[in-house]
């Protein structure tokens, strides 16, 4: 064994013994020093101790106590400052809920050197003897008292948001600025307060105050644009206004104040107040305006010179328009906005079909193909009249191939402004007097071109009894094989329908002669090899008609008799036609019609004796 190692393992041991009992030296020598301390000083405050500042070396815990209590008076002369901009708020910290324990002080001053183990215990001693340590005082917080304090301050302190503000009142803008929201955030300034009164100085608390801003706080360039809204009337009207177009529509200030609108919207999180005119209730002015702006494209009206050959337009085509309500309401906005008062609706134009160029080749119109003739004699002044106006409505116009024709869509309202008189018309079961007396006539030719030019009919409604004007041959006779092909009209419930169904443009004319008492119904277009072959049964089951009635009329005078309804008797008629084109049968159809029976009404004045013999002696209501 190597000698040299082991000599030097041996002083290291010697080395590790040495050192170890060098510490346990040193601590049996702290252990004894801090015994020996802490009995020197055995019931009293370790030296360099002070709670709050006031110096309570070698005190015993009682005589501290009494010593706090006699200097510290900060719960009751000290001063803690609040503040809000110019406004101050100072308070004593008793005021605020702070009650002082010199008792507890002065245990806690006691404690210090004689707690957290022997180390502890020496490190407090050490450091109070050396730089000295200023306890915390021991002081009781009452947060509910702070809260009452604080609440009255937040009474003075907090306001509510208030959103800007812009009404009409009349025709006067009135604008009103937000204001920014304040609230005392009581918790937190509490937590400040707290850590204020354990220093037991005098000193601010910082209050914890919480802003909330509007939505909108300054509206002023909206007040501005609304004023300029309501500086000057509106008036729309048609773009590119010519002679004959509706408006222009002029609303006074005071009636746009009222349509006048404010909204806030979110733009994103961005509010933003718009000054508008109320899309709703522009939009119930601009619906109204509509039905004037509104039209329908309106082909150009023809006759057919037999002569030439070619069309001669007797009325020019007339461009459509629609009014788009959604996008005027949004022009009108945009230019009040710009400080704009006279507006330009928003209007699609829709053009006709047919121009006032038209010539019948392009259409295919180049002869006459059908023509019907119906006798009016008898009729009065004022039912002869009603047959002009009405047929006039139909003079030159053009039926597109493949196109349903209506009669509803093309007869002018029938009313006494558009020329037409009061006459006897079927309504309601009876035969009376009413604006309009006699259109039938006019449909009634109509619907007879139509028949014999192998046309087919869409909609047809009878009369509801026989009429003799539709019965009538050119002698004035009956000519029984035309009874069952009348067609009466009542728009917009009853209408008479025909279909178009060649390739060509039909062209319809009408002619009234009033000496002859006759309707002439032609129709020009291109021959396509039609033709029509019809039978008819004539009238069947034939019902007399019933026994006369007899009414009083206050407004007829004693003896005074008028016949205001005419006996018919009641039948069956059924009417086969077929159609053919070049030899073939196109197709067939079947008019079926039944008449009721139907008494004659004769009147008579108040006080009228024996008014059936009367009527007999007039050859007034008989019964056939």
């Amino acid at each position: 064994m190597n000698t040299t190692f082991i000599s030097r393992r041996n002083l290291s041991k010697q080395i590790l013994l040495a050192l170890a009992g060098g510490l346990i030296l040193f601590l049996g020598i702290l252990l004894l020093w801090t015994i020996g301390y802490q009995l020197a000083y055995a019931g009293r405050i370790f030296p360099g101790v002070t709670v709050a500042g006031v110096d309570l070396s070698g005190l015993a815990p009682n005589d501290a106590a009494l010593k706090l209590s006699q200097t510290l008076s900060y719960p009751n002369t000290g001063k803690v400052l609040f503040r809000d901009g110019d406004k101050m708020w100072v308070a004593a910290p008793a005021e605020l809920g702070m009650v002082f324990d010199p008792s507890a002080s002065a245990l806690a001053a006691y404690n210090l050197g004689r707690k957290g183990g022997p180390f502890g215990a020496l490190a407090g001693q050490i450091q109070a003897r050396g730089a000295g340590v200023d306890v915390a005082p021991v002081i009781i917080f009452d947060q509910r008292v702070a809260y009452v304090y604080l609440q009255n301050i937040a009474v003075q302190i907090d306001q509510p948001v208030v959103e800007a503000m812009l009404r009409v009142e009349g025709t006067n803008v009135v604008a009103e600025p937000g204001q920014v929201g304040k609230l005392l955030n009581l918790d937190a300034t509490i937590i400040y307060l707290g850590a204020q009164l354990q220093t037991f100085r005098d000193g601010e608390v910082p209050l914890v105050i919480q802003e909330a801003a509007p939505k909108l706080l300054d509206v002023s360039s909206q007040a501005e644009a609304a004023r300029r809204i309501l500086s000057q009337p509106l008036t729309i009207g048609v773009p590119n206004f010519r002679e004959g177009d509706p408006g222009p529509w002029t609303y006074d200030v005071p009636v746009v104040a009222n349509m006048l609108a404010v909204n806030v919207v979110d733009n994103g999180g961005a509010f933003e107040m718009q000054v508008l005119l109320n899309p709703s209730a522009l939009r119930l002015v601009l619906n109204d305006i509509k039905t004037y702006v509104d039209r329908l494209p309106s082909n150009a009206r023809f006759t057919f010179n037999d002569e030439t050959g070619q069309l001669e337009a007797i009325e020019a085509s007339h461009v459509g328009r629609g009014m788009d309500v959604e996008a005027s309401v949004k022009a009108i906005n945009d230019a009040l906005l710009r400080g704009e008062h006279s507006v330009a609706l928003v209007v699609q134009e829709q053009q006709p079909a047919v121009a006032d160029t038209a010539t019948g080749a392009d259409l295919g119109v180049t002869q006459l193909i059908a023509e019907q003739t119906s006798y009016f004699y008898g009729s009065s002044s004022a039912r002869i009249q009603n047959i002009q106006a009405a047929s006039a409505s139909f003079h030159g116009i053009l039926v597109a191939p493949g196109e349903t024709f209506s009669m509803g869509n093309y007869m002018s309202d029938v009313s006494l402004e558009n020329g037409f008189a009061e006459a006897l018309i079927i309504y309601g079961g009876r035969t009376i007097k009413g604006v309009g007396g006699g259109v039938c006539q006019v449909s009634t030719t109509l619907f007879r071109t139509v028949f014999f030019a192998g046309f087919p009919v869409v909609e047809r409604t009878p009369h509801a009894y026989r009429v003799s004007y539709y019965e009538m041959n050119a002698s004035g006779s009956v000519q029984s094989d035309l009874v069952g092909l009348d067609a009466t009209v009542y728009f917009p419930l009853v209408d008479f329908k025909f279909v178009n169904d060649t390739p060509y443009w039909l062209l319809m004319e009408t002619y009234v002669d009033v000496g002859a008492r006759t309707l002439t119904w032609k129709i020009y277009s291109t021959p396509n090899g039609r033709s029509v072959t019809w039978e008819t049964t004539g009238p069947t089951n034939v019902v007399p008609a019933p026994s006369p009635v007899f009414e009083e009329n206050p407004d007829l005078k004693e003896d005074q008799i008028a016949q205001v309804d005419y006996a018919a008797e009641g039948a069956d008629v059924v009417v086969s036609r077929t159609v053919w084109v070049n030899g073939q049968v196109y197709f067939s159809d079947t008019i079926e019609t039944h008449y009721q029976p139907w008494s004659a009404v004769c009147q008579y004045g108040p006080g009228t004796e024996d008014p059936e013999r009367k009527a007999r002696r007039n050859e007034l209501c008989l019964k056939s």
